[in-house]
């Protein structure tokens, strides 16, 4: 079975650089996990937005701090989820100064509506997401919209309360090393939030070492 990456791009997976197909290419039956450690060289948000990062920050939902050289991991896992859907986990950790800080995504692959991130320790946010390959081979992710759930409350978010965030992530042959870039945007306040680095990856058979614990998100979602 292809991984949830290679069914979202169809044939166009194939115009990503390769490096970027293995990294994208973990799966379920590949039993491979990739982990990324590296630096981010800069952390930014918008004043106005310091409220609404740190409310999101106590469910690990983008990060309420800014910084520049920032020590970075990012530990995305394949496993299939308590509703039997293929999953792979984005946990990316900032050792920002006073502590680390969290920034938890867990993406499913929906045969109607491709790829779905569920944000956050307790996937209060689910988002619709879109990937491109660019004409070098580097990988592009924008968001759509954005459904919160939250016991019976289920909601599409309007445009106006959320932003649409764009990541854009490439692989550097001479230094050996990933890019990526991160901004996410109010379609009328402008820029609020984005992270840009590099980091290197490793592979972990995860037959023989499983899934830590700490990757797993403490409340899984059903509803798209």
């Amino acid at each position: 079975m292809t991984s949830i990456f290679q069914r979202a791009l169809g044939a166009d997976f194939a115009r990503l650089h390769p490096q970027l197909q293995r990294r994208f290419g973990v799966s379920v039956v590949g039993g491979r996990a990739c982990v990324g450690t590296g630096v981010m060289e800069h952390i930014w948000h918008a004043g106005f937005t310091r409220p609404f990062l740190a409310l999101g920050g106590t469910r690990n939902i983008l990060v309420p701090a800014q910084g520049r050289q920032v020590p970075f991991t990012i530990e995305n896992y394949p496993y299939v989820d308590t509703y039997g859907r293929e999953t792979v986990s984005f946990v990316r950790t900032f050792d920002l100064p006073g502590r680390p800080r969290r920034f938890d995504a867990q993406m499913v692959h929906d045969p109607a509506k491709g790829i779905i991130d569920y944000l956050g320790s307790h996937q209060h946010l689910a988002v619709d997401l879109d990937f491109q390959v660019d004409e070098r081979g580097g990988l592009v992710i924008r968001s759509g919209g954005f459904r919160f759930h939250e016991g019976r409350l289920s909601c599409r978010l309007p445009a106006l309360m959320t932003g649409t965030a764009v990541v854009r992530e490439s692989y550097d042959d001479e230094a050996g090393e990933f890019r990526i870039g991160v901004t996410v945007s109010h379609p009328r306040l402008g820029p609020m939030f984005g992270y840009w680095g590099a980091f290197q990856v490793h592979y972990v058979d995860v037959t023989e070492h499983g899934v830590p614990a700490t990757v797993m998100p403490r409340r899984e979602e059903a509803r798209l």
